[in-house]
């Protein structure tokens, strides 16, 4: 594939019929975004999915929020209904992904939200360009200072990545075993009975698509995040974006001691667990994101670049 080619997928898109949706060009790719609420007036929130999902991760979310909110859904580089390019998976590229997005959208600032991999992109935007976010609150991931002797005993609860981290195996793996998708949704939710056949089917299906876009952005994590952390980088950098971290008490990815350890490095963030859930917050507990969300994220009106 050229560096300069944009793969979009024409798969069949989830219905939601709250949710409007449209495309747009962004730095030589094509994203896709779904949208709730209050389009042009309501207060403007970005929500960014995590693996193995795509935007349908927020529908259960929306469904409880009011009017009054507008949620900006983009599906991430190379997944969903995002156009699939040869790079730009890292960290920073899908960073400027999303602060590109805000740019076109004509949004100065807006309420952050981010789950698993969306939380960790989430958290490297509120160091990047604090101006841009009034609140962020981060599900299911560790922030950026974490305790090595949190971290170390539970690498193990990892083991998965191996299976899609490097590049041949990993796309094979992601592209041709769909039940291993389904796998790991199952087994990193407290209750594997919160996901209906229906998105077991879909993240399957959506995972083989995207599947050189997740074994990139894993390797690139290796390559790039893993040294930086080893390294102490961003102990460098304080994060004033108030922030609520909400973790699932019983989270066998990222466990409740992985959430502690960030409070020298930030100016107001609060963590809190959810008791009885595990990884996939937006879908167990949509109650408790929405509530988060409500808290977090004051109603107010907006009108694009310098209404705040």
């Amino acid at each position: 594939m050229a560096p300069h080619t944009v793969v979009v997928s024409e798969r069949l898109m989830p219905e939601d019929i709250r949710s409007t949706h449209r495309r747009l060009d962004v730095r030589g790719t094509r994203l896709h975004v779904a949208e709730y609420g209050d389009g042009g007036t309501g207060t403007p929130l970005l929500m960014l999915h995590g693996f193995p999902q795509h935007w349908y991760a927020w529908h259960r979310v929306a469904a409880l929020l009011p009017d009054g909110y507008r949620l900006l859904c983009p599906d991430l580089r190379g997944f969903g209904w995002s156009g699939i390019t040869s790079r730009g998976y890292d960290m920073d590229g899908l960073a400027a992904d999303a602060l590109a997005l805000l740019d076109a959208l004509g949004l100065e600032r807006v309420g952050l939200v981010g789950h698993d991999w969306g939380a960790h992109l989430g958290f490297r935007l509120c160091l990047r360009a604090p101006e841009r976010f009034t609140g962020y609150l981060a599900l299911n991931m560790s922030h950026p200072w974490p305790r090595h002797r949190a971290v170390l005993p539970n690498l193990w609860r990892l083991w998965y990545t191996a299976c899609v981290e490097y590049p041949v195996p990993g796309r094979a793996v992601l592209r041709h075993l769909p039940g291993f998708t389904r796998f790991l949704l199952r087994h990193q939710a407290a209750d594997p009975a919160v996901w209906s056949p229906f998105e077991l089917a879909e993240y399957g299906a959506a995972t083989s698509v995207s599947a050189a876009a997740a074994q990139s952005m894993f390797w690139q994590y290796v390559l790039h995040d893993i040294p930086a952390l080893v390294r102490g980088t961003w102990r460098r950098h304080r994060l004033t974006v108030p922030t609520l971290l909400l973790g699932g008490e019983r989270d066998n990815v990222v466990v409740p001691s992985m959430l502690a350890g960030a409070e020298p490095y930030a100016d107001e963030l609060r963590v809190r667990l959810v008791e009885g859930a595990g990884h996939y917050l937006p879908q167990e507990r949509p109650e408790e994101v929405a509530a988060a969300v409500r808290e977090l994220f004051k109603l107010q009106k907006q009108s694009g670049f310098g209404s705040f």
